[in-house]
């Protein structure tokens, strides 16, 4: 396989996700070169978190779910939503912003499940989301 530009097609909408995703130059010179990278350089610039050969995917995929699925779906959601719409902000918008996401958050039942299970030490039991 190989890349547009070597063949005189600028990867210009790709270039929106990698141009917000990598360090400028290694944007750059991947762009202008459409030379595909390896895992451990794809690793190294952050482009993805871990790498892990192909026979622990399954296992690598299951350790992550696990490590989310213990925590609040609905705390998940507005942090994600909260992370991706402040990133389009300006610094002290993002700031006014991520304070009224957090107050909603500390407002909300799972917080306050999360204190009582921690008052109490056992785990919490997060709120079912309404569907």
């Amino acid at each position: 396989a190989t890349s547009g530009v070597k063949y005189g097609l600028f990867c210009s909408t790709p270039m929106v996700a990698v141009s917000r995703n990598l360090p400028r130059k290694a944007a750059m010179e991947m762009l202008l070169t459409g030379d595909f990278i390896d895992a451990q350089t794809a690793l190294r610039l952050g482009l993805v978190n871990q790498v892990v050969p192909a026979a622990a995917l399954d296992a690598a995929v299951d350790r992550l779910c696990a490590r989310l699925l213990d925590k609040p779906a609905d705390v998940l959601a507005l942090g994600k939503r909260a992370f991706y719409r402040q990133l389009e902000m300006g610094l002290e918008e993002a700031y006014r912003f991520t304070t009224e996401v957090i107050v909603e958050n500390a407002l909300g039942a799972s917080f306050a499940e999360g204190v009582r299970a921690f008052v109490e030490k056992r785990q919490p039991v997060w709120p079912q989301a309404a569907e």
